[in-house]
């Protein structure tokens, strides 16, 4: 990292990327194993379908950050810091941002994982933007990932249907113009952190041999709405307000996709219509960590970003932590360039990943992925 020295005023945004995993699960392949239809989940979520991942999470923002920085035209050694955003890590040491940095065959990034759930990407942007601001940082790569798939509760009807894998990732630099992250409000609803608990995971299930065992989800659908709803709310007002804007300023609202329902609950109470909501819920569902990130990035990529656009980004996720990001986006909406990277082949559809999924032991030893084993071997030497 480098010396402590002024800061810039703004952190913005200069380079962003996406990796999806081919295997798709739509909600027809969802009904041959749950009791539900299309119908039903439309109906109550707008979802139509969801990505598996066939491999792990540090892949995924492996291939999302080379994305990200090609579009940047910042070169992977000048990066200062990695924040990868998840609650879905490979492990739990090392850190996941480490591996990342690995791959980037980067020597001098400060690395660290950071997990509030569905928001981890959105609080990572903050943490990231004040860093620059304060000099401590100049080149930053921010990432939002999940695996969600891996530890799901496949015979639970009203959590299955709603998540599903995907990376984001974005490059931030400090600038002195009037751009980039200009406000964020962050905060938590402690009282609330039980009503979207995954159990099953963590030293608190731990019996000596393995950290994950049975898992399964506490879930408690109508009071998530309406804490997701008052925080989402609440933080954007006040971000809106810290900056002097008014909501007829803000130009695009790129939300937390987890229900189409909450969407159109937060945008009616702040007064913004729908034709100023990008939304993406029907093709990837809730990828928790990733979901406003990916969201974001296919925002910029469909042209819906313009320059100098005001874009209000609110979010939620378990804690029951929330979040709003204010931007005024710069001038350049195309990358600087494109990578030429993918991930390996899936040979399977997102069902047959399901299938293999709900085969698999829950318990007695620790998660094998042959995939995650085979290909960290060969891209760690």
């Amino acid at each position: 990292m480098p010396g402590k020295e002024a800061g810039a005023r703004f952190a913005t945004i200069t380079g962003w990327g996406k990796c999806m995993p081919p295997a798709v699960l739509t909600n027809d392949d969802m009904s041959t194993f749950l009791d539900t239809t299309d119908e039903w989940i439309v109906s109550r979520t707008g979802m139509k379908e969801r990505r598996v991942s066939h491999v792990p999470v540090s892949d995924l923002a492996h291939v999302a950050t080379v994305r990200a920085l090609a579009a940047a035209g910042v070169d992977a050694a000048d990066v200062d810091l990695i924040i990868f955003g998840s609650c879905s890590a490979d492990e739990a040491i090392p850190n996941t941002a480490s591996r990342i940095q690995l791959l980037l065959d980067n020597k001098k990034a400060a690395s660290f994982d950071l997990n509030t759930a569905c928001t981890s990407g959105m609080y990572a942007l903050s943490v990231a933007s004040s860093m620059i601001r304060t000099g401590a940082v100049r080149t930053a790569v921010v990432i939002g990932a999940e695996v969600i798939t891996t530890f799901q509760d496949w015979t639970d009807r009203d959590v299955a249907v709603l998540f599903g894998d995907g990376a984001a990732a974005f490059v931030l630099q400090g600038t002195d113009q009037d751009e980039g992250l200009l406000a964020d409000k962050l905060g938590c609803f402690a009282e609330s952190r039980d009503i979207l608990r995954v159990n099953g995971i963590g030293l608190r299930y731990a019996d000596g041999r393995t950290l994950l065992g049975t898992v399964w989800w506490d879930f408690l659908g109508q009071e998530i709405f309406k804490k997701a709803v008052m925080g989402m709310i609440e933080a954007s007002e006040e971000t809106i307000a810290r900056t002097g804007l008014s909501t007829e300023q803000i130009e695009l609202v790129v939300p937390h996709q987890a229900n189409l329902r909450i969407i159109d609950a937060v945008i009616k109470r702040l007064g913004i219509s729908r034709e100023r909501v990008f939304i993406n819920i029907h093709k990837y569902g809730n990828m928790s960590a990733a979901t406003t990130p990916v969201a974001f990035v296919e925002a910029i990529e469909e042209g819906y970003v313009k320059p100098g656009m005001h874009i209000l980004l609110p979010a939620f996720g378990g804690g029951l932590t929330y979040s709003a990001h204010l931007f005024r986006w710069g001038e350049r909406t195309t990358p600087v360039s494109i990578a030429d990277i993918d991930l390996p082949p899936c040979e399977k559809t997102g069902l047959e990943l399901v299938r293999e999924g709900m085969r698999r032991p829950r318990s007695g030893g620790p998660f094998q992925n042959e995939h995650y084993n085979n290909f960290s071997a060969a891209q760690s030497r």
